[in-house]
């Protein structure tokens, strides 16, 4: 049986992905998640109880910058396969609260890493962002651009895992790969991210802000992509080579996970409109107009992201595809069912 230890596992991405690996009786899921409440923890919980049915997954509640914890994990599961998806997220979050940022992210990683070491895996595979690029003004974003210009704690953070992985790849014959993901969203999802926010003030009848004056476009890749990117990543780690001095050749890859389609944050919020009356969140006859506030760039944002999927493409024979209209009617259609007909909010 794969033993495979998924870290954030009550996350978005690591919730799906546990999820769908489950499904296959001859894989074993470690899941870790710390559970905090950066936003609401009884998300995370409807989350995590949907895998706490199977038999073939076992959870630990603990934080990736303990280090014991973690050592004891490996030492009584020897994981095949360590996907590290737990991170403190949000790029405008990590300007104010940079500590967070730096426990979870580079710690908690750097913990991962001593234990690939001490406990060789078959494949370490970690999430990434896109936020490393930055403000590259080249589109689309390709894995050969230089991201040496992050423009928040968060994309620093990832962007040193990158490096970290590398290090420890080329030291220690680990095989790495790191997965740049662009704006992920569907049912579920992380309420910090703009979709989520968006949907909860206008069912609240407030309004919403749109930076940038609408005009920043995002390379929205709808969980399930994500997911299937994730596991032919999984089934495929670097190939291990050795170098004409003798020693390995880095066992490391990087590759963008998006829709390689950026859509304006104006497109996207009329369709996320549309999508909500169909569901019935919305009234017919709401009125956008009067619920939009524009205002200008954040500190933290970039203005596009668009993803190059084609090095993806070329060894997975696999890009994502769903289209935006048919992810946020998924979500439309979850956050109906989890919010409205569960009584969780009143609508005003």
């Amino acid at each position: 049986m794969k033993k495979i230890f998924i870290t954030g596992v009550a996350g978005f991405i690591g919730s799906n992905l546990a999820k769908k690996l489950l499904e296959d009786k001859n894989i074993f899921v470690i899941g870790l998640d710390n559970m905090n409440d950066y936003y609401d923890v009884d998300l995370k919980k409807y989350r995590l109880n949907k895998l706490t049915k199977y038999n073939n997954f076992t959870f630990f509640n603990c934080n990736l910058a303990n280090k014991e914890s973690l050592n004891n994990i490996f030492n009584t599961f020897l994981p095949d396969v360590v996907v590290n998806l737990a991170a403190q997220a949000g790029a405008r979050d990590s300007i104010i609260n940079p500590d967070n940022y730096i426990e979870s992210n580079i710690i908690g990683f750097y913990n991962i890493l001593e234990e690939c070491k001490k406990y060789p895996v078959k494949h370490l595979v970690y999430a990434s962002s896109s936020s490393v690029y930055g403000d590259n003004t080249k589109v689309p974003f390709s894995t050969d651009d230089k991201v040496d210009s992050p423009v928040s704690i968060y994309a620093a953070t990832k962007k040193s895992n990158e490096v970290f992985a590398h290090a420890y790849s080329k030291l220690y014959d680990i095989p790495s790969t790191g997965l740049r993901f662009f704006t992920v969203y569907g049912p579920a999802g992380r309420p910090d991210m703009a979709y989520f926010k968006f949907t909860e003030k206008l069912v609240n009848n407030e309004k919403i802000q749109i930076y940038n004056y609408g005009n920043c476009r995002r390379d929205f890749t709808y969980i399930d992509d994500i997911v299937e990117g994730i596991i032919r990543v999984i089934e495929k780690p670097p190939e291990k080579k050795i170098g004409n001095d003798g020693l390995p050749i880095a066992p490391y890859k990087i590759y963008n996970i998006g829709n390689s389609h950026p859509e304006s944050l104006n497109d996207f919020v009329t369709i996320l409109i549309e999508e909500l009356k169909n569901a019935g969140v919305l009234d017919n006859n709401f009125d956008l107009a009067s619920h939009i506030e524009l205002l200008p760039m954040q500190p933290g944002d970039v203005e596009v992201t668009y993803a190059d999927t084609t090095e993806l493409e070329k060894d997975f024979g696999y890009k994502p595809n769903t289209t935006l209209r048919e992810g946020l009617k998924s979500f439309t259609q979850w956050y109906k069912d989890y919010y409205i007909d569960k009584k969780k909010i009143n609508i005003k």
